[in-house]
């Protein structure tokens, strides 16, 4: 046997005892329950109020949503001009309203006179809102309307930029002044403002994974350390793949729910993809078409209490 392969050999049984070692004595930790990821079957989050159905975070859309039955919103939120937190996804509104120009460069009242159902496409090809007026919304009205809906929040500002310096600090404030910690979950693709917002919240709100947060624990999953993983987050809210990498299977989802991480699924719009996400463990599908998934749900609970 040649050197090469002793010290080969000798680097290998080492690395051995050294995870079986770590698997002996560290052990993973779950994390805490949060009031609003407390639930007993799968839930619907309307992607933007159920952007298919209605203008895009309006009113309209959220109250549509309402009333077919969704848990939740999943909403993505932005800093106006004079500091006021809307609920818009884009960095402009040229793309849903008939305006133009960047959200930062504009007053919540400026805001206000722009319509942001003009754009709106229903399913039937037509633009029922081209020639009304739909307000944007602002995160205040949103939760003095809805005072019992779980509302996923999606932090969009740059961190490096000055509406995602303060973004942090003056939403935890709103959500503080509404007593809203226990039906709101935060998340950004951006770590680093999940982050920030957690030093002034303590983990009294839930929290989503970002995009760190994902790699961290899929890496962990298909490595042998997986003990070794320490969750900083409540939930993943994640698409079904990234690039090649399939993020649904039943083997990833039960070891986030061994930690007493919850996954749910976006852009979900079709029935069977639906039921698919949820027969491998998925606990919540976020999707444009809020009618589809509440009535597939439903069905799915149905068919269990009939078994049952």
């Amino acid at each position: 046997m040649g050197k090469k392969t002793k010290v080969a050999i000798a680097i290998a049984a080492a690395s051995a005892a050294a995870w079986a070692g770590s698997k002996a004595i560290i052990k993973p930790q779950k994390r805490e329950d949060k009031e609003v990821l407390q639930y007993d079957r799968p839930i619907v989050l309307a992607h933007r109020g159920g952007s298919r159905l209605a203008p895009e975070h309006t009113m309209v859309a959220f109250e549509k949503a309402q009333s077919l039955g969704v848990d939740g919103f999943e909403i993505d939120i932005r800093l106006t001009k004079d500091e006021e937190i809307v609920v818009f996804h884009d960095e402009t509104v040229d793309r849903t309203s008939d305006g133009t120009g960047s959200i930062k460069d504009f007053t919540l009242e400026e805001l206000k006179q722009l319509n942001f159902g003009y754009h709106f496409e229903d399913l039937e090809g037509q633009f029922p809102y081209k020639d009304k007026k739909v307000e944007i919304v602002s995160l205040r009205e949103l939760l003095e309307v809805f005072p019992n809906m779980y509302i996923n929040i999606d932090i969009k500002d740059h961190p490096d930029t000055y509406e995602g310096s303060l973004m942090p600090s003056k939403l935890w404030r709103l959500i503080e002044e509404f007593e809203a910690q226990n039906r709101i979950v935060l998340t950004s693709f951006y770590s680093e403002q999940i982050d920030r917002f957690n030093l002034y919240a303590q983990n009294r709100v839930a929290l989503g994974a970002g995009e760190n947060d994902v790699r961290k624990a899929f890496t962990a999953f298909t490595s042998q350390f997986g003990h070794l993983y320490h969750p900083k987050v409540d939930v993943f809210q994640i698409p079904t793949k990234h690039g090649v990498v399939s993020l649904d299977t039943p083997r990833f989802i039960a070891f986030l729910a061994k930690l007493n991480i919850p996954v749910h699924y976006w852009i979900i719009d079709d029935e069977e993809t639906m039921r698919s996400l949820i027969e491998n463990g998925a606990k919540g599908i976020v999707t444009d078409r809020p009618d589809i998934a509440v009535s597939v749900l439903q069905s799915i609970q149905d068919e269990k209490n009939e078994v049952e």
